[in-house]
């Protein structure tokens, strides 16, 4: 057991060692990184910005103007181009996804909406010409009469509440009330 113990200690031992010694090259290679990305800056600056020299006289004010404004426009054309590429490349990556869902049977269902239609113009849209029968659905209804009983005649006898209101307010009203009751 004492001798298993050392072992595995050995062989942690020597993980921290090697994972120090990783770590120790990646922060070296991220410092190397880091200076050439900035001598490519510099590079880039120095190439395409050259140091800004702001004439005596107006006319030669007026030609580096000229100069900007056409630098502008070319940068401006630049992007505007590189904006059109990336769009179509986008369009070209939807078409593709598309197609990509189409062949393997999985298709984007659209959202639905409800649609109100009749029996009869469902039909004639399921079958077509064929369709000829008339689906009224009312037409077999049965017809009900509408028996008056005593107390709806009642409710349509009350008239407006308000009358009946003002005629119990008060010890009449109740009085009048009790007595009709009994």
């Amino acid at each position: 057991m004492g001798d298993e113990e050392k072992r595995n200690r050995a062989i942690t031992a020597r993980r921290q060692h090697l994972k120090s010694v990783m770590l120790q090259i990646a922060a070296t290679e991220l410092e190397k990184e880091e200076g050439r990305r900035e001598s490519e800056k510099q590079n880039y600056l120095s190439e395409h910005c050259p140091p800004l020299y702001i004439p005596g006289s107006m006319s030669e004010v007026q030609e580096l103007c000229k100069q900007l404004h056409a630098k502008i426009d070319v940068a401006e054309e630049e992007k505007y181009d590189m904006e059109v590429r990336v769009q179509k490349s986008t369009k070209e990556l939807e078409d593709m996804n598309q197609k990509l869902f189409d062949l393997r049977g999985k298709f984007k269902r659209p959202p639905l909406r409800r649609v109100r239609m009749s029996a009869d113009a469902m039909l004639k849209a399921l079958l077509g010409s064929k369709h000829k029968v008339c689906m009224d659905l009312r037409a077999n209804l049965k017809q009900v009469k509408k028996e008056d009983t005593e107390k709806e005649r009642d409710l349509r006898d009350v008239g407006d509440w308000r009358k009946n209101i003002e005629e119990k307010s008060g010890m009449e009203g109740r009085k009048k009330m009790f007595e009709s009751e009994s």
